[in-house]
């Protein structure tokens, strides 16, 4: 049997009645909407949500959980004392799933089921919508500043790392969650010191460093515009159609590059479908050209440039593409493997 059928047989429910039966007992109970690591049968492999991964030996101790806690998700990682990552689990308790008083209770069932450990977070569980705020801290920023602005909660062993703001005489910006990204992928020699960086999402990040600090970024609304109109307003109902590279999407990121009117241009969509001069089902890849179009053609200078992106999937791809098309160059990372690095640096020098 192939290894992706046993994957399909592990997300059943059936699988915590079957698995005595291959003499592979689950090292976790499945908990439903909560996926964490479980053993291939074919001993080859150990599936983290999906993702498969090299097999980490059974005598490396924990020492501490990593928890990057969004808004609307959460991954939580076990990591040992060198930095490798032994466990990971991921769901839907972002600090929008989380009341005022809950996050006590949370911590200890974390630690039930992944072990009493010391814990380091980052994201939205440090804003004033999450658990404890921990002050943004003003660009240039690097992991030592970080660490030394961390909001301890030491009843609860609980250490969260600050955002980073940036205020100027015509801009204001923060993040939370992404910095480490960034800084743990320089750190981690994933990236150099000095270095462009994206990170498409809901909302964007472009982010400049220097000499290993976060000198300047600008966030974006690219995505949250996106599902915006699609979901409201005159575009509603236009918009359902897939979203994927072709000569659609390629026409909106040529129309959105560099352009001034970006609400006139997404009215367009609307008249270009009534009109016939794009077809329904490609109006979503469209406008979706249009707002990464827009996006990208906001960065000064990105011929010859190269833009390290920190995100994977479709969304990855688009920006590729977009980038590529106005004379960037890509590197492709693992934000997972920045924000590992990063909070584990962080560790170190609050040590």
């Amino acid at each position: 049997m192939q290894c992706c059928q046993w994957c399909a047989i592990f997300r059943s429910p059936l699988w915590t009645i079957a698995a005595p039966l291959f003499g592979k007992p689950l090292k976790k109970p499945l908990v439903p909407g909560l996926r964490g690591r479980f053993y291939c049968p074919t001993n080859r492999l150990i599936k983290i949500s999906g993702e498969a991964v090299p097999a980490v030996p059974a005598d490396v101790t924990p020492a501490y959980l990593a928890i990057d806690w969004g808004t609307t998700n959460r991954r939580i990682y076990v990591i040992a004392n060198d930095g490798t990552m032994l466990d990971t689990i991921r769901d839907d308790r972002g600090v929008l799933a989380m009341a005022a008083g809950e996050y006590p209770s949370e911590i200890a069932a974390i630690r039930d089921r992944l072990g009493d450990l010391p814990i380091i977070a980052a994201g939205m569980v440090g804003s004033t919508r999450g658990w404890r705020e921990a002050a943004y801290v003003p660009a240039p920023a690097d992991l030592a500043t970080l660490a030394g602005a961390a909001t301890r909660i030491e009843e609860q062993r609980v250490t969260i790392v600050p955002g980073v703001s940036l205020l100027t005489d015509t801009r204001a910006d923060v993040m939370r969650g992404e910095e480490v990204q960034v800084l743990g992928a320089i750190v981690a020699g994933l990236a150099p010191a000095d270095a462009l960086f994206a990170q498409p999402g809901t909302h964007n990040k472009w982010v400049h460093t220097q000499g290993g600090r976060i000198a300047d970024f600008a966030t974006t609304m690219t995505g949250e515009l996106f599902a915006l109109v699609k979901g409201h307003g005159i575009l509603a109902g236009m918009l359902d159609g897939p979203v994927a590279d072709g000569p659609a999407f390629r026409d909106g990121l040529s129309r959105g590059s560099g352009a001034c009117d970006l609400t006139a241009a997404l009215f367009g969509v609307r008249a270009s479908v009534l009109l016939g001069r794009i077809a329904a089902e490609d109006a979503a890849a469209y406008a979706s050209g249009l707002l990464i179009g827009n996006d990208i053609g906001a960065v000064p200078d990105m011929e010859g440039q190269t833009v390290y992106l920190l995100s994977g999937g479709l969304l990855a791809d688009l920006y590729t593409i977009g980038i590529e098309q106005r004379g960037g160059r890509v590197v492709a990372l693992d934000s997972h493997a920045g924000f590992l690095a990063g909070l584990h640096a962080i560790r170190e020098h609050l040590s």
